[in-house]
């Protein structure tokens, strides 16, 4: 395996923090303090970097030819879409259910079998033979 690197002395780790720091040449800047304020105004929005894109002549044509839908119908195709949700959660929950139990008639001799098995063997653990 790797073999464990010494552990640096904290002075060694300095002088190569400050030898980066040198590098970096971040000699005149300071970190911001935490009583000074930032303008809201000086942070760019995204609307002001990014411009979108122009939209396609046929979205338009389209937009401008059918109109809105109003709120009637969008609450009637709402409730219709909801009936058919229901609808198909019932249709599958009754198929669940009959495939359960198709499950459970082809297992009930298996287990009805291992029942009776493991009760006769209690029994004769339970009740000695006479003789």
């Amino acid at each position: 395996m790797d073999s464990p690197k010494p552990p640096q002395k904290p002075a060694q780790l300095l002088n190569d923090l400050e030898s980066i720091r040198q590098l970096l040449g971040d000699e005149g800047l300071e970190p911001p303090l935490l009583t000074e304020s930032i303008d809201p105004d000086s942070i760019p929005l995204l609307s002001d970097i990014v411009t979108p894109p122009p939209l396609p002549a046929t979205h338009t044509a389209l937009s401008s030819a059918a109109p809105a839908p109003s709120l009637r119908d969008t609450v009637a195709q709402s409730i219709s879409r909801d009936s058919e949700l229901n609808r198909l959660d019932s249709e599958l929950r009754a198929a669940a259910e009959l495939i359960l139990q198709d499950v459970i008639d082809d297992f009930v001799p298996q287990i009805e079998a291992e029942l009776k098995r493991r009760l006769q063997a209690r029994l004769s653990r339970l009740l000695p033979q006479r003789k």
